[in-house]
């Protein structure tokens, strides 16, 4: 089971990744876990960080941006299995991808999301 944290500042987005992924949450395929915010995400990964194979990140937030959090994630959860961290954004600008590329993103995605790429993404992972 790939367990995945989603980190995202709009509350509407829960619901929308458990609609999409109903069929592979039931079948334990992955298990979905949710943060408001990079803060709320460090938090959560500090107790669960062998636990957690992927992230997806909104890259803009308020507080910590989600490039703060690539940076926070890439220096402090070095242990293996280090996680794939996917950043998602509204904007698919060439700058904000190279500089996630730069952090250590493994992919980046662009809003709307497409979940037909997304979960083929991640099948490709497991």
């Amino acid at each position: 089971m790939m367990k995945v944290l989603v980190v995202d500042d709009e509350t509407d987005v829960k619901d929308l990744f458990l609609q999409r992924f109903r069929r592979e949450i039931r079948n334990a395929e992955f298990q979905l876990a949710f943060a408001n915010s990079g803060e709320e995400a460090l938090t959560y990964l500090a107790s669960h960080t062998s636990e957690v194979i992927l992230i997806l990140s909104d890259i803009n937030m308020p507080g910590m941006s989600g490039f703060e959090l690539l940076r926070h994630i890439r220096q402090d959860f070095q242990a293996p299995p280090a996680p794939v961290v996917m950043m998602i954004t509204a904007y698919g600008d060439p700058e904000s991808q190279a500089q996630a590329v730069t952090l250590g993103a493994n992919d980046f995605l662009t809003k709307p999301l497409d979940f037909t790429l997304l979960k083929q993404k991640l099948h490709d992972l497991t």
